[in-house]
């Protein structure tokens, strides 16, 4: 069995190769990862559901608990071939990241806002976040696709290396499976009102450490370090979601931009408060400069998680 510093080895080579990958490759258009697994969780909801939250635990535990076993098993299966365990960790960290994509679809839309072309835009906002598109003028697109790349951020990057640092393989599918698990039912839809509770209460537990690390990443590479931590400070508690609420600030001030207000969601208006109302409004060009900051939080959050496993497996070293 590999030892820690073998291990922390395998995870940086691994993370590394599987981050390039996602930056040359990005996302296939068909038989995802992922995809795969969210067909596999429909099918169980499908069987399990009731209007009950320990039937919605039981789909979050067969699901979730499902993926992180599988992962297990893998590298369990590798574990003693050095070689095959990085290209296993590397496999797996371009499946659960998306910073790639992300990139792609919101500069796609600020190319199409920026062409006056609002039908496009339209057309294409579905694809990055779950907002009414119908309902949104220009400036509101543009202020949901800088939203959506402070989140996606942490749930879609950060998130899952945080986890893949932690637990290897089983951190990076299980990280993944629980957030999947959220954005399939974790929603306050009638249906999912309660057998989605689990899920989304197992996200908040799970996004919890990617988020504070995403802030604070975002606060030490934006333009506006004081701004950010000042944001970050004052108006994250506002936000009505624990993890998104530090990363969006954190952006806002970053970014020297106003986030939150006024959004619908699925038909439902939600008055959401204002983060870092000492900025100006988004304005398209504020796309490009989220999406930058977005990608200098990945390389810093790929060494800072090399960087724990480091420390952390020297203060060992010295307790043995």
């Amino acid at each position: 069995m590999p030892g820690r510093s073998a291990a922390t080895g395998v995870f940086a080579y691994g993370a590394a190769a599987g981050l390039a990958a996602d930056l040359l490759v990005g996302d296939p258009r068909r038989g995802h990862p992922v995809a795969a697994f969210g067909r596999a969780a429909g099918a169980v909801e499908r069987l399990l559901w009731h209007d009950h939250r320990g039937w919605g635990a039981l789909h979050t535990a067969v699901c979730a608990g499902g993926a992180t076993a599988a992962g297990a098993l893998a590298a369990r299966a590798v574990r003693d071939r050095r070689p095959a365990s990085v290209a296993l960790t590397a496999a797996a960290v371009w499946a659960v990241v998306g910073g790639t994509t992300l990139g792609r679809e919101a500069r796609a839309i600020g190319g199409a806002l920026a062409a006056g072309d609002l039908d496009v835009a339209r057309e294409r906002l579905p694809h990055l976040c779950g907002r009414d598109p119908q309902s949104l003028d220009g400036p509101a697109m543009a202020r949901a696709v800088v939203e959506s790349v402070a989140e996606n951020t942490s749930d879609a990057v950060v998130g899952a290396l945080v986890w893949g640092a932690v637990a290897g393989v089983p951190g990076l599918v299980g990280f993944r499976a629980v957030n999947t698990l959220d954005a399939m039912v974790g929603h306050k839809s009638p249906r999912h009102r309660r057998f989605g509770w689990a899920s989304a209460r197992l996200d908040d537990l799970a996004g919890w450490p990617g988020a504070r690390l995403t802030a604070a990443l975002a606060t030490v590479a934006g333009g506006d370090p004081r701004g950010a931590a000042r944001a970050w400070r004052a108006d994250a508690g506002r936000h009505p979601s624990p993890n998104a609420g530090p990363v969006e600030a954190s952006f806002a001030g970053a970014l020297g931009v106003r986030l939150g207000g006024t959004l619908s969601y699925g038909g439902r208006v939600e008055h959401r408060p204002v983060l870092n109302g000492a900025g100006r409004d988004v304005e398209v060009a504020d796309i490009e400069r989220a999406v930058r900051l977005s990608r200098r939080v990945t390389g810093l959050t790929l060494a800072a998680c090399v960087g724990g496993r480091l420390i952390m497996g020297a203060i060992k070293r010295r307790r043995i």
